[in-house]
């Protein structure tokens, strides 16, 4: 687990990472160098899904090594599915990563909401319900190996 006080807000306490593949940790279905590595360091604290609707058919291949559960979405429109999957593992103990319109649902309800512009961009719907907006995918699991960083952006 990851817990850390928000001067202002509380402490947030997360067992779960949900990480978008495609565009988020990956780019056409492609592995975004350094993500194996920091996602391997965050599963010694706290559980890693990996949540996809496997566009290019390369996420099980692409995450091999990398110590997390794969979800393939199911569903036509991953939103709601995501946000579901997250609801499953209590919302206010997750933190979810994303940058498409399909993740705009689990942002919000994840008790911390991280929206990465890398090199897909990122949904002018997903900036605004994330609790955190970053240009990189590593910069975003940095925030979570270093809290600190996490408690100088969001104190009130």
């Amino acid at each position: 687990m990851i817990s850390f006080d928000i001067p202002g807000k509380g402490t947030i306490s997360l067992n779960h990472i949900v990480l978008d593949f495609n565009g988020t940790i990956a780019c056409d279905g492609v592995l975004i160098d350094g993500v194996k590595e920091r996602l391997n360091k965050l599963a010694e604290q706290m559980e890693v899904h990996i949540v996809t609707a496997d566009t290019f058919g390369s996420c099980r291949e692409r995450c091999k090594g990398i110590k997390s559960n794969i979800h393939i979405l199911t569903a036509e429109t991953g939103g709601p599915e995501k946000l579901e999957f997250i609801e499953s593992l209590a919302a206010e103990n997750v933190a979810a990563v994303g940058n498409g319109v399909n993740d705009t649902l689990m942002l919000k309800a994840a008790a911390l909401g991280i929206v990465v512009i890398g090199p897909e961009g990122a949904s002018a719907k997903a900036l605004r319900e994330a609790n955190v907006i970053v240009k990189d995918i590593n910069d975003g699991l940095d925030l979570l190996l270093n809290p600190k960083r996490l408690i100088a952006t969001l104190r009130e």
